[in-house]
């Protein structure tokens, strides 16, 4: 028997061995490419080492922070932070993603608070999201849209009637501070509660205490089961507050896929432009008029542009945007505020000159226009409140003219005494949607004479009884007017009617406050501004 120490090399057969290796896959090349931290400022960084690194790529830092890709140079990279800059170095290691920015998206988001990558800021746990979908998107081609057709209904009388906005489309909400942007777009939100419209919040730069007023607001509506809120605070990386829009877009893209109409709110987008002018002039980009980039028109077109009603091909679903932005001094012809209105399809101008004559919400209508909401209104509201613009502008000069004390005659009394109900019956209190037979029935009562010589205490009570009538009286005209059915001469006649026996029936000693708050109905809470999340 021989030893294993006898065995000599030419008695062992390499041939297996050789055969076994020459068959195997060889592994294929792992090419990673490093780079390193140059400089650091606040919320950007300059990157070199990445020359085959795209736009909008996702970059990794070492202390696992995030960053996109901005500017692309021939030995650098401008890159935007989406987390804190203090954790970041110079001379610390990069690393390539190969993937683009995105966020979670799915009917798991709903009743959440997430920031601009969907990750969750409720400390309510995990998100377990559908899809991650770049924030990136083409905006749906021409033949992928259709005609709007369908009304989106805010629940706010003088916003359904005298500017209607339709599912699709894209209506700005515009005013200087403290005129009540917000709170128009949360009640917007709040009076969906009976639809199966889904809702997005984005707040942009806005007081974590402001967006948790909305919150509140929201789940007290029962309205935050069916809504995304995002966050991107003042406290955020201003690389979050530049993404964030973009990030609500692709979640409202993922249920208009599936055939759902989407409600996004931005606000607002005023904030979104001076984050952006801070990144570009930290990058160095060349600045122009108000220091903004050149390219701001462009980066707000092309987000807007995602909206709209969509054919079946494409879904059959729906976005409707309502971006808010802030004018100074009443200066609508502000950089950014003209960029907006010449994208958007309208605008409701909240005038601060309304807000001190105490008229809620404080909508302009000599400014405020919808291009083509008009063609989406029902029948009901187009027949009522078809000459309401105009009566109001004509009261309003004829209001201009009486107050230099001329002497009037009995026809220009009683038009300024009709022109001053109307006005007075567009008031409406803050988280008080009304259903469309409620307005109708106070528009028709008001054009008709039926609140001539009250007070605003009395207006404010017959409204209140008046509602409550319409609610249990018109319940079949209510039916016929959510079918889009016209609204007859009967018809009208019986609203007439019921405002009749209302004021009859007199004021009790509650008039013109409300029972269960006690407060003064034509009111918004603070003067219906001091809770905006814009002020």
């Amino acid at each position: 028997m021989k030893h294993k120490s006898d065995v000599t090399v030419s008695e062992l057969d390499p041939g297996p061995l050789v055969n076994t290796l020459l068959t195997l896959k060889a592994p294929k090349p792992h090419l990673s490419e490093i780079g390193k931290v140059a400089e650091i400022a606040d919320g950007i960084v300059i990157v070199t080492g990445l020359e085959r690194a795209l736009s909008d790529e996702v970059l990794l830092f070492e202390g696992g922070v995030q960053g996109i890709v901005l500017d692309l140079e021939p030995d650098r990279l401008g890159v935007v932070l989406l987390g804190p800059s203090a954790r970041i170095a110079v001379g610390d290691t990069v690393l390539r993603s190969h993937r683009v920015v995105s966020t979670a998206v799915g009917f798991a988001l709903l009743g959440r608070v997430v920031n601009a990558l969907g990750a969750p800021l409720d400390g309510l746990g995990p998100i377990k999201a559908q899809a991650q979908h770049p924030v990136e998107a083409e905006a749906p081609k021409i033949l992928n849209r259709q005609a709007i057709k369908r009304p989106l209904a805010t629940g706010i009388k003088t916003i359904d009637a005298a500017v209607p906005v339709g599912l699709g489309q894209r209506e700005l909400i515009i005013g200087d501070r403290q005129t009540g942007k917000t709170s128009l777009a949360v009640d917007a939100i709040l009076n969906q509660k009976d639809s199966d419209l889904i809702c997005i919040y984005c707040a942009i730069g806005q007081r974590g205490d402001a967006v948790a007023k909305v919150i509140g607001a929201l789940r007290e509506g029962a309205m935050l089961a069916r809504t995304i809120v995002m966050a991107a605070g003042d406290e955020d990386a201003a690389g979050l507050a530049y993404v964030a829009p973009y990030a609500a877009m692709s979640m409202a893209e993922f249920f208009a896929a599936q055939g759902r109409d989407v409600l996004v709110v931005m606000d607002d987008l005023t904030h979104h432009a001076r984050s952006y002018r801070e990144l570009s002039l930290l990058l160095r980009r060349p600045p122009g008029r108000e220091a903004f980039p050149g390219d701001i028109f462009y980066i707000h077109a092309r987000l807007l542009e995602r909206a709209g009603q969509f054919t079946d091909d494409a879904g059959g679903g729906s976005i409707t945007v309502l971006p808010v932005v802030e004018t100074q001094a009443e200066n609508l012809s502000a950089y950014i505020p003209t960029n907006l209105i010449s994208i958007t399809d309208g605008q409701i101008y909240l005038s601060p000159r309304l807000v001190r004559k105490n008229q809620f919400p404080a909508v302009d209508l000599g400014v405020s226009v919808s291009r083509v909401g008009g063609k989406a209104q029902s029948q009901a509201f187009r027949s009522v409140a078809g000459n309401l613009r105009v009566m109001l502008s004509q009261f309003e000069e004829l209001e201009e003219f009486a107050r230099f004390g001329t002497r009037l005659d009995e026809a220009t009394r009683a038009r300024l005494t009709r022109g001053a109900a109307v006005r007075g019956a567009l008031r409406q209190a803050e988280r008080d949607p009304m259903s469309a037979v409620e307005q109708l029935t106070v528009l028709v009562a008001a054009m008709e004479g039926q609140f001539d010589g009250l007070s605003e205490a009395e207006t404010m009570a017959v409204m209140l009884r008046l509602r409550a009538r319409a609610r249990t009286d018109l319940r079949d005209l209510a039916q016929r007017i959510s079918e889009n059915a016209p609204l007859s001469d009967a018809d009208r006649a019986r609203m007439v009617e019921l405002g009749q026996q209302v004021r009859q029936a007199g004021e009790g000693p509650d008039k013109g406050t409300d029972k269960g708050t006690g407060q003064r109905t034509g009111q918004r809470t603070g003067e219906g501004a001091q809770d905006d999340p814009v002020a």
